[in-house]
């Protein structure tokens, strides 16, 4: 079937496609987009808007990058794919090489899967066998802390906050785990680990592993914590003899100030999820990566087998992407980025703070956060955006930015200037 116009397609997708977090029968809007390039994405009638979301937090080079594109190009005509099973090429070696060498001494290993979601879900096996291996077998939880999102997948929501994670809903299928209190910390420079550690103590001989995302918590709320707790976090994960799994799927890449988040506390996990920024948007590519301790702990039974295997895993285009992407970032002024991005998010954010409708601002590096005291409307609050020129999708009580490191600062100028006057005559629903 073809389709003549815009207005054709756009009416087959609405009957037809699901697109993410919405209804079928109640569908938020859609805009067809006809090109990218930079930091703006064009749509169908003609419109250009600066992209706030970098893609869901992965372009961050922004759009058609001729270095990203020529590096498609290139491997495209040697091989796009080959099953990783039995078989392996350069640009995946070439990869695990890169990542070994960026992230902490200890992560030496490196398993590719095709996305967030399903590097948290090896994390998980990964941890379960590691202690099955030695004979631990009621060692089959994991700990984690609420307002935390680790995905989509059964694995992956059984550990996101259990109410932003919709548990009620899928009770009886969801594996079920232990959660300790969200990340706080406090003027006098303590936290709230206490919480947690009372979880270890009362469920050690069950608990795995503990896994949570440092410093920034994502999709579950945007919050932000101190170093501190996950210092005292690798303390305790230690003391009680239980793995600790990052997930850097989202901060990942240099998106808080440094390469990892885990650096600004100077700990390292037993296990390292990565993914979305990974091959600058590109493609879809992740990987879990685990330290010597933990492949030979599975291995302990003889074995060492993990039972995981991806059809698409490290693909050889979204790892010769990534390569790229990973080139580039490193050679290019990314710190220095970071930090104009995150001054200027906190100058120009500032002045939210003093809506009645706001309940917070924080900024973080290259991420901006407006909280607001009810929840939003997004299809109205979506198309207000889009009439401002920019691309920002809120959700929740939550409006917030993470752009592409490239972005000039007029554009992030549009960008924080339009959640200003968005909000300044919004009306919340009665």
């Amino acid at each position: 079937m073809s389709f003549k116009n815009t207005s054709d397609w756009l009416s087959y997708d609405k009957e037809h496609l699901w697109h993410p977090y919405t209804s079928m029968t109640n569908p938020l809007p859609t805009y067809p987009v006809e090109s990218a390039h930079g930091v703006k994405l064009k749509l169908a009638d003609g419109r250009e808007l600066i992209d706030g979301m970098s893609s869901w937090w992965a372009a961050i080079h922004g759009y058609n990058h001729p270095v990203l594109n020529a590096a498609l190009e290139q491997q495209i005509h040697s091989v796009s794919h080959v099953m990783f099973g039995g078989l392996t090429h350069l640009p995946a070696v070439t990869l695990a090489e890169k990542l070994v060498n960026m992230t902490a001494e200890p992560l030496q290993h490196v398993f590719f899967a095709d996305s967030g979601s399903v590097t948290v879900e090896v994390a998980i096996k990964m941890a379960i066998q590691y202690w099955y291996a030695q004979g631990q077998t009621k060692k089959q939880k994991l700990l984690t802390v609420r307002n935390g999102y680790h995905g989509d997948t059964l694995g992956g929501m059984s550990v996101c906050d259990p109410v932003n994670g919709m548990h009620i809903m899928f009770q009886g299928v969801l594996p079920e785990h232990f959660f300790a209190s969200a990340p706080d910390c406090f003027a006098d420079g303590t936290t709230n680990i206490n919480t947690l550690q009372r979880q270890l103590q009362q469920h050690q001989s069950e608990i795995a592993a503990v896994i949570l995302e440092p410093l920034v918590q994502g999709a579950g709320g945007m919050r932000f914590y101190c170093s501190e707790y996950l210092q005292q976090l690798r303390i305790i994960c230690d003391e009680y003899d239980v793995l600790l799994i990052f997930d850097e799927i989202a901060t990942g890449f240099g998106r808080t100030g440094t390469l990892f988040a885990y650096e600004q506390a100077d700990v390292v996990p037993d296990i390292l999820c990565l993914g979305k920024a990974l091959t600058g948007g590109y493609l879809t590519l992740a990987t879990t990566m685990t330290s010597k301790k933990v492949v030979q702990g599975i291995s302990a039974d003889g074995s060492g087998i993990l039972m995981h295997g991806p059809t698409f895993m490290a693909n050889p285009l979204a790892c010769q992407v990534a390569n790229a992407s990973i080139d580039l970032l490193l050679s290019s002024s990314w710190e220095m980025n970071i930090r104009q991005i995150e001054s200027q998010l906190q100058k120009e954010l500032s002045v939210c703070q003093e809506l009645p409708i706001v309940k917070e601002v924080r900024v973080k590096g290259a991420i901006g956060v407006v909280e607001l005291k009810e929840p939003v409307n997004m299809k109205t609050m979506q198309a207000d955006f889009v009439e401002q020129g920019v691309w920002i999708r809120p959700f929740n009580k939550l409006v917030y930015i993470m752009p592409p490191y490239i972005i000039k600062q007029n554009e992030l100028m549009l960008l924080t200037t339009s959640i200003y006057k968005v909000l300044v005559n919004y009306k919340p629903q009665p």
